[in-house]
């Protein structure tokens, strides 16, 4: 069947716009906005979601302050017949996206509507878009993920509103950034949702540590994440270091990253430590992380949270929305598996600001945890 993506020249298959290359249901499109104010009082994380395999198409936004207060809206539809309004549009209810210049400049707007939250955000790349280390991991010769992703940092321009309370974005005091993904998830949103039981359980390692850093700073923006198993052996890498667009330097390689972590008592939630960074050149920096305050992608969506993940079908015109305190564990900890911890960071006398994305379960002795 066409659609309006199939009057642009980007065909990569003898096919139209409106299904993907292969059937898993875990196939999803994914954009996602976060920033916070380096005051740490508030943040912000909003983005969509497109299943071709299960007709559905979701988006949300979540607005967390320094207290816990989450003020969370979730929406939901069809994907098919075709959501896209003009090319390059994307609407879910109240909800749009709208991709302004190619890998520089987006725009995200949530209309006024029952959940009490509303937003535009504009957001224009301060450094260019850059690609992920291609994601791809087997067991026992089933495909667990096969994805890609780029990330990009930039300035942003509007607005949050939560009832009666509008908070205007000041570029000069806010960190942004955006990560465009797509392919075979494993996990939280949509590739945790069962098969069926007669499949054969999923394999259970003896423990993960997943984590990712984003760090801003005037003059350069440092990237890494790395996968690892339950004895710290590296299942993953990548590391990036990208300096302003305008300044039209090439980037630089990271080789490796290591780690010297501390941990909340509560959660397995990083409170403190250091990353070590070491260059393609085999210099080395150190980088300090103190952080500022936590949001939970889980409870938007990227895991099942009363009765809703990303991915389920919900019907054509679904929207929930709640508020929940974060700092009462009991009620976060069914969305605790991927934290988000925005960070101020000191590295060679400079300081900046930044995000530690993490998955941290079950063993790893090194840290002190012995089990699930």
């Amino acid at each position: 069947m066409l659609v309006p993506h199939d009057e642009i020249l980007c065909h990569q298959m003898a096919t139209t716009f409106d299904h993907v290359g292969q059937s898993d249901l875990r196939w999803v499109e994914r954009i996602v906005m976060y920033g916070f104010d380096i005051s740490g009082d508030v943040n912000v994380m909003t983005g969509m979601a497109r299943y071709p395999n299960r007709n559905v198409t979701d988006a949300y936004a979540m607005v967390t302050r320094k207290d816990g207060t989450a003020h969370v809206a979730r929406m939901s539809t069809e994907l098919q017949p075709e959501s896209a309004g003009a090319l390059g549009v994307y609407q879910i209810g109240p909800f749009t996206y709208e991709i302004e210049e190619p890998l520089r400049a987006v725009r995200v707007r949530l209309a006024p509507n029952e959940s009490g939250i509303s937003l535009d955000l504009s957001l224009r790349g301060r450094f260019d878009a850059y690609e992920q280390t291609p994601a791809f991991h087997r067991s026992r010769g089933r495909v667990l993920e096969d994805a890609r992703r780029f990330y990009q940092n930039g300035v942003v321009e509007g607005f949050l509103s939560i009832g009666d309370e509008r908070i205007e974005i000041d570029s000069r005091k806010w960190w942004f950034g955006r990560d465009h993904s797509w392919g075979v998830r494993h996990g939280g949103g949509g590739g945790s949702i069962s098969e069926g039981p007669e499949r054969q359980p999923t394999e259970i390692p003896d423990g993960v540590l997943y984590y990712m850093g984003i760090f801003e700073f005037d003059d350069q923006l440092v990237h890494f994440a790395q996968r690892e198993d339950s004895a710290g052996r590296r299942t993953q890498f990548e590391g990036e270091l990208l300096y302003p667009s305008d300044t039209q330097r090439a980037p630089g390689r990271l080789i490796d990253v290591e780690h010297d972590l501390t941990f909340r008592d509560d959660l397995r939630v990083v409170s403190g430590g250091s990353f070590s960074i070491i260059r393609d050149d085999r210099s080395r920096s150190q980088i300090e992380v103190k952080p500022l305050t936590d949001f939970w992608p889980g409870i938007a969506g990227y895991d099942d949270y009363r009765g809703y993940a990303s991915g389920y079908w919900r019907g054509t015109d679904f929207i929930d929305s709640f508020t929940v305190n974060t700092l009462e564990i009991d009620e976060i900890r069914p969305a605790s598996m991927l934290s988000e911890t925005l960070c101020e960071v000191r590295m060679d006398g400079k300081v900046g600001h930044g995000l530690v994305e993490m998955v941290f379960l079950g063993a790893y002795p090194r840290y002190g945890y012995t089990g699930w």
